[in-house]
């Protein structure tokens, strides 16, 4: 059950209805919209029933959510959340590129990244400077410096950028440079790292699992939005089946599935479910097809030599080449790009 309070409700009115809920032996959980605020109730939904909510000021309305995520559940907010990075909305409206580096590895290298990013029509950079890694040998990133570089490539080119993180430690330094923050595939199920960035004043985009049903993404994204943060990006970016021609299987069905389920924008990393250069412009292409809200590509001038996931990534001409092609065919399904 959640509750959502009117427009001009006030902080008292909030806190009201958060005391009447303990009072009755439940949780209230606030997260304020731009134009609503909503509290989630958990606890006996039959004694909640009892409360003559309509005669409690602020109240505009209560809704009976049935699933086991509320607050990202499409039946609580039925029109799409635009989630703004920076200045850029990432929404059902425009079709928006995301595009960087997967890893940054030194500022000549983040710094033609970004710029081809850019020259694509990307409007947000994607970076990451720690890095979960499968074995403990492989590069785990650069840590602050490399948000030191990232802050520089914002300021070079406007773009706002997303950072992921992959410790609690880490939440409170990468909330104060990055525009958004990124919990990736193997945290995606990292349940206090989820209340943490929901706590952050931050967008938080999260990646589905590498074996996560629908159904259990959106039950992450509700420990974000439980916090009260409701500014949450979905990224569907493969999931590990049998086939082993690509890295993972791209599941453009569970995107859409997701789209229908939830009200948050949903986006797809082609790079990473396919893992092979020559198969991420097609899967772009289906991905904006299928209905994404954008995609998110890696870009590298020199793959060969990269430390982290080369085999994926675009050059910067290929890169150039993509971003003309996802424009036409945004603009032929009527939801031209982000610029």
């Amino acid at each position: 059950m959640v509750v959502v309070m009117r427009a001009d409700a006030t902080e008292a009115d909030i806190e009201a209805v958060a005391e009447r809920v303990r009072s009755y032996g439940g949780e209230a959980f606030v997260s304020r919209g731009t134009v609503h605020t909503i509290i989630g109730l958990v606890g006996d939904t039959e004694r909640f029933q009892e409360i003559a909510w309509k005669q409690m000021s602020g109240v505009d309305h209560v809704i009976r959510v049935g699933k086991p995520y509320k607050m990202v559940a499409r039946d609580l907010h039925p029109e799409t959340t635009t989630v703004k990075v920076g200045t850029t909305p990432v929404g059902r409206e425009r079709f928006t590129i995301i595009a960087g580096p997967c890893a940054v590895e030194s500022e000549d290298q983040a710094m033609i990244a970004t710029k081809a990013a850019k020259a694509a029509g990307a409007t947000i950079l994607r970076g990451d400077v720690y890095k979960p890694r499968t074995s403990p040998y492989s590069f785990q990133g650069l840590g602050e410096r490399g948000l030191e570089i990232l802050a520089e490539c914002r300021r070079e080119t406007g773009l706002p950028i997303i950072v992921e993180v992959v410790d609690v430690s880490q939440v409170p330094h990468v909330a104060e440079v990055a525009d958004c923050i990124r919990i990736g595939t193997r945290n995606s199920q990292n349940f206090e790292l989820l209340k943490e960035v929901g706590l952050a004043n931050k967008p938080v985009m999260l990646k589905r699992g590498l074996a996560m049903t629908v159904e259990e993404w959106l039950q992450a994204a509700e420990y974000i939005a439980q916090r009260g943060n409701s500014e949450i990006i979905l990224c569907e970016r493969g999931i590990r089946t049998f086939e082993p021609s690509t890295r993972n299987t791209l599941d453009l069905a569970g995107m859409a599935a997701a789209q229908a389920e939830t009200h948050l924008p949903v986006i797809v990393d082609p790079s990473h479910a396919v893992g092979k250069r020559h198969l991420v412009a097609p899967m772009a292409r289906a991905a904006l097809a299928a209905g994404a809200d954008a995609v998110m590509i890696d870009v590298h001038h020199d793959p060969e030599h990269a430390l982290c996931d080369g085999p994926q990534a675009l050059l910067p001409e290929e890169m150039a080449a993509l971003g003309e092609e996802l424009g036409r065919l945004a603009e032929a399904l009527g939801r031209p790009m982000n610029r």
